[in-house]
This record gives structure tokens, C-alpha cells and sequence, in this order.
């Protein structure tokens, strides 16, 4: 939306990573069964443009793992809204930390408990 331009007309590339993130903490939460905290984020790269009412989709991948964490590379890629090109128009790596219910890191294969498996 306009409100997430750039003053040239572009998307914002901190838009671009907040919904990069947002894949990212998906696919960590899945694969650590339970809430992940993002802690870093680096080597961050804007290979094209992407314009108001461009399609976005995110794609993520696990590419580490730690005893706690989990290391995500993300790659956005925009579709021009009336046609099939695409565009490569970020990508980046998200450092993720698993947490239990107490709040503190827990091991990676370690699945957090819900209320309904401590009863």
C-alpha cells in the first residue's frame, strides 16, 4: 500500500523484511513445534524493486540448526500484478530461538508443552 512506499515510490525495504520475518517465524515455529523468537537478522540484499500492487510471495528454508535455534533463509520474489514476470527482490537470514512455555530457550527437538498435554 501506498503508506509502505519509499519517498521514490517503491516499496519500503523494511516492509519487505517484516514480511519476510513473518514467513520465516512461521516455518520456525513448525518445525520447532512451538514459539521462536527472532534474535538476529543478517546478510540482507534488495536485488530489484517492488511496486505497489506487485504480488509478494516468501519463501523460506532451514539451512542450520543449533542446540536452541534455528537459522532461516528467506527469499522474496514480486510478480507484476497484470502479467506472469517475477522479480527476485530480497532475501536475507533470520537467527530464530526456540522457547518454552517458561519463556527461556529449550532444545530444538524439545516440542513445547500445551495446557492439554500437562494435564
Amino acid at each position: 500500500m501506498p503508506a509502505n512506499t519509499n519517498p521514490y515510490g517503491g516499496v519500503f525495504g523494511g516492509w519487505l523484511m517484516s514480511q519476510m520475518a513473518l514467513g520465516a517465524g512461521a516455518l520456525a515455529s513448525r518445525t520447532g513445534q512451538g514459539k521462536a523468537v527472532v534474535v538476529s537478522a543478517t546478510d540482507f540484499a534488495f536485488p530489484g524493486a517492488m511496486r505497489v500492487g506487485d504480488e509478494l510471495s516468501v519463501y523460506c528454508s532451514v539451512t542450520a540448526t543449533g542446540n536452541t535455534s534455528l537459522t532461516i533463509e528467506a527469499e522474496a520474489i514480486a510478480r507484476d500484478r497484470n502479467s506472469e514476470a517475477s522479480t527476485r527482490v530480497a532475501s536475507g537470514s533470520f537467527k530464530f530461538v526456540l522457547l518454552g512455555d517458561d519463556d527461556r530457550p529449550r532444545a530444538v527437538g524439545e516440542a513445547a508443552l500445551s495446557a492439554n498435554d500437562s494435564e
